[in-house]
């Protein structure tokens, strides 16, 4: 942005994150797909907000002077349209694949996660086999993860590399051949249904990338859960190892929960 330049009002910035370095791709003077979540889940108007600060209202006369942090979770999710576009990779990356977004709200964090998984049509699993392949850089977030899903009742299957970091770390685990190994291998039993998990990490290299592609193609034909990034895999375990009875929650109720002091939808304080 150019020196000087003071922009009031909302700004999308899209940036990725890689190791301790962050790139900021481009700044738009307008409201993300985001905005109209974080507006319910802190009850504060943001779009409103924002346009009386563009015509001179300041934040401290609209009475928003402190960070709103609700007493409930929300998880945001987005909508991927995989199924719908035969032969599509669904690793994810910087370009942006999904068509929209869901949220789940609840009490903790598991009951939330949960439940945005459910309106983006993901469906967690209750048990079963979990396959588990991940590059060299994951191992360790892994076998945490490994260790999670065991405890949640799961017998693990993975490609050998990871296999070894998981039995190192003294957990059981079958391993089982990549596609290039010969048969039998990952994704017949895929075909065959035997998994009911995916967790699935690549180097970022495009060989490894295409290599790895008939196992989340195979996991999208056959419905199977798949997970492309380990804090989505942990979130899920999160997710499935704290989950309880979910129950509806009505806006209203959820806003008065909020702390007081903080004005309402209507800029009126509480």
């Amino acid at each position: 942005m150019a020196k000087g330049l003071n922009v009031v009002g909302l700004m999308n910035v899209q940036f990725a994150i890689q190791g301790e370095k962050v790139y900021v791709l481009e700044v738009n003077p307008r409201a993300s797909r985001t905005v109209p979540y974080v507006s319910k889940a802190t009850g504060a108007p943001l779009a409103k907000i924002a346009a009386l600060c563009m015509v001179g209202k300041s934040l401290a006369e609209q009475g928003y002077t402190r960070e709103i942090i609700p007493p409930y979770y929300s998880v945001k999710e987005a909508v991927f349209p995989f199924i719908k576009f035969p032969g599509v990779d669904t690793i994810l990356g910087p370009e942006m694949k999904s068509t929209g977004e869901v949220m789940g709200v609840g009490e903790t964090f598991a009951e939330a996660f949960v439940k945005s998984q459910l309106a983006a049509g993901v469906r967690l699993p209750k048990g079963g086999k979990a396959f588990l392949s991940v590059r060299n850089q994951d191992k360790a977030k892994a076998v945490e993860v490994a260790r999670m899903l065991t405890d949640l009742g799961f017998t693990l299957v993975a490609t050998r590399g990871t296999a070894a970091a998981i039995e190192k770390a003294g957990l059981k685990v079958q391993p089982v051949n990549k596609v290039m190994e010969g048969r039998p291998h990952i994704v017949d039993m895929l075909k065959n249904r035997e998994v009911s998990l995916i967790i699935n990490t690549v180097e970022e290299d495009q060989r490894s990338i295409r290599d790895s592609w008939s196992i989340r193609n195979s996991a999208l034909q056959n419905r199977i859960t798949y997970y492309t990034t380990i804090a989505g895999a942990r979130a899920a375990c999160l997710g499935m190892h704290g989950l309880k009875e979910l129950r509806p929650y009505d806006i209203q109720t959820l806003h008065e929960s909020l702390p007081k002091g903080v004005p309402n939808s209507l800029g009126q304080s509480k």
